[in-house]
């Protein structure tokens, strides 16, 4: 390893280091703050070694900073618009109909799997995770919590069904992104991830039978006494899943993510205010009277902290929202990890450790693991999915056509690594939004994701497999000819 390369990993090494001890020290509450002082003090460390040998001028640092932070303004965006779309379905009294109807359609010990199948396929119609996540993964949090599952299980099985159907749907941007980056014919980029997604993802269904099957569910009492508080404290009606329906139809249609996710809070905001009235009366907290005090109080749901008494405990924070206020500790964590990134980025630290994977490469089944592991790196040191998707296709793409190798095998390689392991590093914009959503530290639940850390672990196992029918020849397989070439 030369000088140059070990200077690259210090600053890395620095974070994931300071990391593990405010983790040690901090626990769940690491996202409030520590975390980002580890990012800003690693930023200092890598920005001082690159002035100080000359390898960018702060200048240069500024500029792509720039770039980055402009790249994020519409995650910032989405992750607020999130935040208020939580307050106001909840309170809106949407999510606790879909836990009071799926508790009592949904049995206990194939919990699990019909989540992950359900996440699954809305993900693949709408092509988001994030969107799949925020809507009906907190309905199917609230009713594993209900019926006596750990939250960390129940987030693994979401999170594992979401991404599945974001790596497979043809109206995903990730999908679009690493097929069109690579030069792959969108359908048959979707039809060559097939031979290692389907496997990783029955094996995470097997996973998720099993603990099923072998859990042992909340009594009927217990379950009961969920129902009756969610029938006590809000007004549940068949009706109110109009809502999340006409949501899905708006997904389907195409529209943009904030569009969507604006036209789904307003729908919120207007079912309480006409249907949940004695709850934005009662957080509006102020002599206000009519719909002043209404107003004030589903102001509040969309922006702030609400806490509603339910005469169940666990339910109390369950039923609990944070609004856009409750973003604000991700969207600072985003901030700061795209500094480091600009920072590795500017002095060329990335750049050097990238070149040093490729270099190792001394065959297929070395160029298919560096890949992956590339793939995961990024979303470590990047902290954005989009850009590690885009950075490994960019880098590796001349090394698999020096090789003769399709370019379908490098745009599959890339969604097995960086797309589905996005959402496992907590200071990515994926791990972080998720961690929010869902109310669940990505160190929780990470454990529980089987099939995004599978996945990796699937397309190696694959490529070492099969590398006798891997073509080598000097020149490439045109797109598309033979599935024979894996």
């Amino acid at each position: 390893m030369n000088g140059k390369l070990i200077i690259a990993c210090v600053p890395l090494v620095l974070l994931l280091a300071f990391i593990a001890v405010v983790v040690s020290i901090f626990g769940n509450e690491t996202l409030a703050g520590a975390s980002q002082i580890s990012l800003i003090v690693a930023t200092a460390v890598c920005l001082g070694i690159g002035l100080l040998r000359k390898d960018t001028t702060w200048s240069d640092f500024e500029q792509t900073l720039s770039e980055k932070m402009g790249s994020i303004s519409g995650a910032v965006i989405i992750l607020l618009l999130i935040g208020a779309l939580g307050g106001s379905w909840m309170v809106g009294g949407i999510v606790p109909t879909l836990i009071y109807y799926g508790m009592q359609v949904m049995s206990p010990e194939w919990f699990l799997v019909s989540a992950c199948l359900i996440c699954a396929l809305v993900s693949i119609i709408t092509g988001s995770s994030w969107t799949t996540i925020a809507t009906i993964g907190v309905a199917l949090i609230g009713i594993g919590q209900a019926i006596g599952y750990d939250i960390a299980w129940t987030a693994g099985a979401i999170i594992s069904g979401a991404y599945f159907g974001d790596k497979i749907s043809p109206l995903s941007d990730t999908t679009i992104l690493a097929s069109s980056t690579v030069g792959t014919p969108l359908f048959t980029h979707i039809r060559y991830m097939l031979y290692t997604t389907i496997p990783t993802f029955t094996i995470t269904i097997i996973i998720f039978l099993i603990k099923g099957l072998d859990s042992t569910p909340a009594q009927p009492e217990h379950m009961q006494m969920v129902v009756n508080a969610l029938q006590h404290t809000f007004f549940i009606s068949p009706w109110l899943l109009l809502v999340p329906i006409l949501t899905g139809v708006l997904i389907t249609m195409r529209m943009p993510s904030m569009v969507v996710l604006f036209l789904a809070t307003l729908m919120g905001t207007l079912v309480a205010v006409f249907t949940q009235g004695a709850l934005l009366d009662e957080i509006a907290g102020t002599n206000l009277e009519g719909f002043s005090r209404r107003l004030r109080g589903a102001m509040i749901v969309l922006y702030g902290n609400t806490n509603l008494e339910t005469g169940v405990p666990h339910l109390n924070e369950l039923v609990a929202t944070r609004g856009m206020a409750g973003m604000l500790d991700t969207v600072w964590l985003i901030i700061c990890a795209m500094l480091f990134g600009a920072a590795m980025t500017a002095t060329g630290m990335l750049d050097t450790i990238m070149k040093a994977l490729i270099r190792m490469v001394r065959g297929v089944v070395s160029l298919v693991a560096s890949t992956a592991f590339t793939g995961v790196f990024l979303n470590v040191v990047a902290s954005d999915q989009y850009l590690s998707i885009l950075l490994t296709a960019t880098m590796f793409g001349p090394t698999y056509k020096r090789y003769g190798l399709e370019p379908r095998l490098l745009s599959r390689t890339c969604e097995d690594s960086a797309t589905v392991t996005s959402v496992l590093v907590p200071w990515n914009t994926c791990g972080m939004t998720q961690s929010t959503v869902l109310g669940v530290s990505t160190l929780v639940y990470a454990p529980f994701c089987f099939f995004c850390y599978l996945s990796p672990i699937m397309t190696v196992v694959a490529a070492t497999f099969l590398k006798k029918k891997y073509s080598l020849s000097p020149n490439p397989s045109p797109v598309g000819e033979g599935d024979e070439n894996l």
